[in-house]
């Protein structure tokens, strides 16, 4: 059975139990396009039952990171809307109260069963060679027994009764007709004894509540969704239209966790990953615009949105794609844009030099960078020295003779030199190579080392141009002193 909702609703659903993971963006995504794409509507709902362990720096978090990615949700629990609350947190009465009609109609069952009887239990079960779960044992029980617990102040838990025999189904959008034994469905809780609900029900519940029509969630829920069913269909509800994405996968095809990839949001921030990039990549990891293109715009995803190029294996997170397509990004942007969006995040340490030169240096180091943090890196020597040894002077098959030769000449050159842009430099380097019968790849690298201390830089005489005359005068003088101390 298919949603018979005529708007989309979709949602979006983290728990705020950590760091905003990647896998959250992930799904929002396909969420976000598929509304957008429709004309719909995208709910962001924060699933916070987990009392001991979500906060609301985790939740806020959640929000800046998916902010920053640039999902924009239509209804939440910052911005409202007509369904809420949209923290489960403070939705409790309404799980109780449909807790309660589950257990009038004979769907649930109260289940006064201790931690340490289930624990045994599970070890039994364990023993024995059978399957997890439970033994239904308080399924038995008849109603003067469960009153009589009820009235002795028993702590209970509320369980699903799930048929025992016969088969529970779905279709799924991608994946086509899914079907469960129900001898394979355990009788899951669906109200804890602290009266908050566990997943399944507040799930349903405020799926049906807040009018969801598609829930679009990852692979790793498929074993839960006809746990799900049962629950629409105990309650007489129509069911929504279900899609599992494939679950983002390690090198080794392992889910991707944080012990073998990074999976926070804010570590691909925090690393000079572009927003606009990482959802492109992610786009990546579960569908295929149809033509083959690999770089695309969020905008032309929504455009070209369909769940038919879907792909249901599981697409491996692989960090030097990303890498590669975030690079590509870089360069494709202008420098001006690329150094406002340095500047913007806390990546650099140059905030306090002259805005002209900071764009220059973006210019030159801009198809050498692959994220915005490398910036600080590709561009310090263009404003401190840094240590190199005296060695790194000497050219590959050249000797300390060779650079005591060419330095001297090359700082009496540039000295008089009038006009220091980039190609008067280099005619007057090539000019003194040739002169003097030296190979110009062995002067330049001499005159690289001393005027950017590295060995490898950013275009040669580009970089001198930027670093001005009086700094490459003065750090080819430093190197002059270097060269004396080769042997």
């Amino acid at each position: 059975m298919g949603s018979v909702l005529d708007r989309v609703r979709v949602r979006a659903a983290p728990s705020p139990t950590g760091p905003p993971h990647v896998g959250n963006a992930y799904i929002a995504l396909f969420d976000y396009a598929f509304a957008r794409k429709e004309g719909g509507d995208f709910v962001l709902r924060i699933e916070d039952t987990d009392a001991e362990r979500s906060t609301r720096e985790s939740e806020e978090a959640i929000l800046q990171a998916l902010r920053w990615v640039g999902l924009d949700w239509d209804e939440g629990p910052d911005v409202g809307g007509p369904y809420g609350p949209y923290r489960q947190s403070e939705r409790a009465d309404i799980y109780r109260r449909h807790a309660q009609q589950l257990l009038e109609t004979g769907s649930a069952y109260r289940c006064f069963c201790t931690r340490e009887r289930l624990a045994d239990m599970q070890k039994l079960r364990g023993a024995q060679g059978a399957r997890p779960g439970y033994d239904r044992l308080c399924r038995g029980l008849t109603p003067e027994q469960a009153r009589e617990k009820l009235d002795a102040g028993t702590p209970f838990t509320v369980r699903l009764k799930v048929p025992l025999e016969g088969q529970t189904g779905f279709e799924d959008l991608v994946r086509g007709t899914v079907v469960f034994r129900n001898s394979e469905i355990d009788d899951q809780v669906l109200l804890k004894s602290d009266g908050f609900p566990t997943y399944h029900l507040a799930n349903v519940v405020d799926d049906h509540l807040m009018k969801i029509s598609h829930v679009i969630r990852a692979e790793e829920w498929i074993s839960s969704t006809p746990k799900h069913v049962l629950l629409y269909q105990a309650f007489g509800w129509d069911l929504p239209t279900f899609i599992h994405m494939p679950l983002l996968r390690n090198q080794d095809r392992s889910k991707i966790s944080k012990r073998k990839d990074p999976t926070s949001l804010l570590w691909y921030r925090e690393q000079g990953f572009l927003p606009e990039a990482l959802l492109n990549f992610l786009a990546l990891m579960g569908w295929s615009t149809g033509d083959d293109r690999e770089k695309f715009s969020l905008q032309a995803m929504v455009q070209s949105f369909t769940w038919n190029r879907v792909k249901t294996s599981g697409p491996v997170f692989d960090m030097q794609k990303l890498e590669w397509l975030n690079g590509e990004y870089v360069r494709s942007m202008s420098a001006e844009e690329l150094l406002e969006r340095i500047l913007a995040e806390p990546y650099t340490r140059r905030f306090d030099q002259p805005a002209e030169k900071l764009l220059q240096v973006t210019r030159l180091v801009q198809e050498r960078i692959k994220r915005l943090a490398e910036f600080d890196e590709a561009s310090r020597f263009f404003f401190e020295r840094e240590p190199y040894e005296a060695a790194d002077l000497i050219p590959k098959k050249h000797d300390a003779a060779f650079v005591r030769d060419a330095l001297p000449a090359a700082h009496a050159l540039l000295k008089d030199l009038d006009d220091w842009s980039a190609e008067p430099l280099e005619g007057a380097m090539r000019d003194a190579a040739e002169e003097r019968g030296w190979k110009r790849g062995a002067l330049y690298m001499v005159l690289r080392v001393a005027v950017t201390c590295r060995r490898v830089s950013t275009p040669l005489f580009e970089t001198m141009q930027v670093l001005g005359k009086q700094e490459c005068i003065a750090r080819i003088e430093t190197a002059l002193d270097w060269a004396e101390e080769l042997t």
